[in-house]
Formats: structure tokens, C-alpha cells, sequence
């Protein structure tokens, strides 16, 4: 057992220390962040273009538009002569000059280009409110008179609930699960593939088969790819949350999560449950097909090709599971729900669904678990028969070969 830990730790180190892993690992964060840093610097360089002053001769009146409206306003103009600079520099989108006697409110706006449209009904809100509270003020109207008219409408909804917000999260839960795995799928394949088939005729090979076992030494490959494989998917979750609260800090997340709260929370129900023993199952079962592949292969040259097999498995079962985004229901979804290989793809559609019950979900796992261990315990027996073949034949004689390898 402790040589089979010491393969996966060399492989492990192996694999991590490389500038590919690397830059898989990191690549997603550094495009995140040119993002974030090119949306935040734009949105600063802007802001203030897009910000109006506000002069009164009324202070009050200046400090309660302020207090309505304090992300559209340049607090820091408070002269004519100064927002008049600003807008000529096109430091400012404009300026407006709010003005108030005894009976009346009016409000001039003074800028190069005209208000949008939700700007201008701000402005008139204000304007309108402001006006109203000065003519009950002059109307001098008794509590019960002032209480009258400051009695609100009423206003309801009666709302049938709809799956259409349900619907939504389930096709989102859908793609990124999907498309989750796929990636996942497609990256470590070649990646496990090429590992193998690097080691295509060396003499090393012999040499290591001296001393352990070959079944120890595949086992201990698929478990180094493995936990390379949970370092990045441990990076991805903590980096995301990381970035996450980061980009919450910009205030548009802020705003979104506030907004559609409800179908964010489904869409990570959806994704933290069984599906994830699903998604990780399945990557297992085609980082061991592809370890076969890789074994597979006449000489290392051939690495780049290795993972073929295993891609193409993935694609079959990526573009079969599209068609049914929607129909849950169908008879070839439930049957291929329990077929290894496929059911990391069609099981998570149902349960995202609820069309399976726990019993269903569970006895698909045991199958997918089953199937890992046999392809597991069958290729560790035949793994020497296959790594040490060097002859230039077809893949097919390679294969029969290996398969009829017995020690």
C-alpha cells in the first residue's frame, strides 16, 4: 500500500508543479479579474460623467434631492461657476439650479445634452413631492383635512404561482452542471491519457514492475490524477467565493443576488446535492478509460492521441443528453440514468427535475460505484500486459493482447 501512495504522491507532485496545471488553475481567475478591474476602472473613469450637481438656494432643499438621489449627484459642486467648468470638461453630465419662494418650486437644468428619461423623473418626483408639501403648507388645512389627503391607495397582488422561475433555474442547473462535466471530462482525460502513455516504451517501466506490482502502480496513477483533480476543484471553490465577495463589494452582484435571489439559491440547490457524487463518479470512470487508452498507445509519440476514446465517450454522451434538457421524462433519459459512463450526464437531469426518487438515485449509484471498482480491479490486472507493449500494430491487435494478458 505504501507503494501504491508513493506512485499517486509522484504523480500528484508531478502534475501540480506543471506550468499547464498552472495556468488551468489560474486562468479562469486572472480573466475574471482583468474583467472586474476593467469594469470597476471604467465604471470609476465614468461616474462622474453621468453624475449631475445640484445648486439651491435653498440648502434644505439641496440637502434632501441629495439624500433621494446621492449616486447620481456630484456632491462636491456647489456653485454654478464650478459645475459650469466641470461640464465643459465633460466631467459632468450636467447641472440643475433648484429654486423655491414662498408659493413655488422650479427646478432649470443647464448640460450639453438632454436629461435620460430616468433621470428626468427623478428630478420631477423631487419636484413634484417638494411642490405638494409648500401648497398643503399654504393651504393651512386642518389635522383631519391633512390627514385625508395623505391617506395612501391601496394596492395588492394576486399572483398564481408559475414554473417559469422554476423552469429557469432547472435549465441553468442543467447547462452548468452539464457542461461542468464535460469540461472536466474532456481536460482530465487527456491529461490522465497522456500521463500513461508517456511511459510507452521506457525501461524504467520494467524496472519499477520489478519491485511492485503494475496493478498497485495503475492504482496509484488514476488516485494521483484524482486528487489533482479535487486540488482544483478545493482552488475553484475557494477562489470563487473569494472573488465572489470581492465582485459583492462592486455593488452590481449586490444587486442581482437581491434581485433574483430566489432563483440563485435554487440553481445552487441543484448543484449541491447527489449531483455532485454523480459529477465526481463520472469523472472517475473516464479518467480510468482514458488511463486504458493511454496504456493502449504503440509508442509515447502517440500520447496526443490517447485520449480519444475517452473524449469521443464524452461527446456521445454530451450532445445525447442536450435533446433531452426538457424532457426529463423519457423513457431512453430513465434507462440511460443507470448506464455507466452515461448516467453522470442523465441521472443529475432528473434529480434536477425531481423525476427520480431516492431509491432510483441510489441504486444508480451503486451501479456507477460498481462499475469503477470492476474497470479498477480488471485493468490493474491486465495494466503490465498493456504498459509493456511497444510494438507498432494496430490499436485492435494491441487491444486483443492486452485483454488475453494473464500473469
Amino acid at each position: 500500500m505504501n507503494k501504491t501512495w508513493i506512485v499517486a504522491a509522484e504523480t500528484y507532485l508531478r502534475q501540480v508543479k506543471s506550468w499547464s496545471f498552472v495556468m488551468l488553475v489560474l486562468s479562469p481567475f486572472v480573466l475574471i479579474a482583468i474583467s472586474l478591474g476593467v469594469g470597476y476602472f471604467s465604471a470609476t473613469s465614468s461616474v462622474d460623467q453621468t453624475k449631475i450637481a445640484v445648486i439651491s438656494n435653498q440648502p434644505a432643499l439641496r440637502k434632501q434631492f441629495i439624500k433621494d438621489n446621492q449616486d447620481d449627484v456630484k456632491t462636491s459642486v456647489t456653485t454654478v461657476s464650478a459645475a459650469k467648468k466641470k461640464v465643459a470638461k465633460d466631467n459632468l453630465a450636467g447641472y440643475l439650479v433648484i429654486s423655491s419662494d414662498a408659493t413655488k418650486v422650479s427646478g432649470v437644468y443647464h448640460a450639453n445634452d438632454s436629461l435620460s428619461g430616468g433621470m428626468r423623473t427623478k428630478i420631477n418626483t423631487f419636484l413634484g413631492k417638494t411642490q405638494q408639501q409648500l401648497n398643503i403648507s399654504n393651504a393651512k388645512l386642518s389635522a383631519g383635512q391633512l390627514k385625508s389627503l395623505n391617506e395612501p391607495p391601496a394596492f395588492k397582488q394576486q399572483i398564481k404561482k408559475k414554473v417559469s422561475g422554476a423552469s429557469l433555474a432547472k435549465m441553468a442547473s442543467f447547462w452548468i452542471l452539464t457542461f461542468m462535466i464535460y469540461m472536466v471530462l474532456i481536460t482530465y482525460s487527456s491529461v490522465t491519457a497522456q500521463e500513461i502513455a508517456s511511459e510507452k516504451g521506457t525501461k524504467i517501466m520494467e524496472i519499477i514492475f520489478s519491485s511492485t506490482k503494475a496493478s498497485k502502480y495503475f492504482i496509484g496513477k488514476i488516485v494521483g490524477v484524482l486528487m489533482v483533480i479535487l486540488t482544483q476543484i478545493v482552488v475553484y471553490l475557494v477562489g470563487g467565493y473569494a472573488f465572489f465577495e470581492l465582485a459583492m463589494q462592486l455593488g452590481k452582484v449586490k444587486d442581482f443576488m437581491t434581485e433574483y435571489h430566489s432563483l440563485v439559491s435554487a440553481v445552487v440547490r441543484n448543484l449541491v446535492n447527489v449531483n455532485l457524487a454523480f459529477v465526481l463518479l463520472g469523472v472517475i470512470i473516464y479518467t480510468i478509460v482514458s488511463a486504458f487508452s493511454g496504456a493502449l498507445v504503440a509508442k509515447a509519440e502517440d500520447a496526443p492521441k490517447a485520449a480519444q476514446p475517452a473524449i469521443y465517450l464524452s461527446m456521445i454522451a454530451f450532445f445525447i443528453t442536450i435533446p433531452f434538457s426538457n424532457n426529463a421524462d423519457a423513457l431512453l433519459v430513465k434507462i440511460l440514468s443507470y448506464v455507466p459512463f452515461f448516467s453522470s450526464y442523465f441521472m443529475p437531469l432528473r434529480v434536477i427535475n425531481s423525476n427520480a426518487s431516492g431509491l432510483e438515485i441510489g441504486v444508480s449509484l451503486v451501479i456507477l460505484i460498481a462499475s469503477i471498482a470492476g474497470l479498477v480491479i480488471y485493468i490493474s490486472r491486465i495494466y503490465e500486459g498493456l504498459i509493456l507493449q511497444t510494438d507498432d500494430t494496430s490499436f485492435w491487435k494491441r487491444l486483443k493482447r492486452g485483454l488475453a494478458y494473464q500473469k
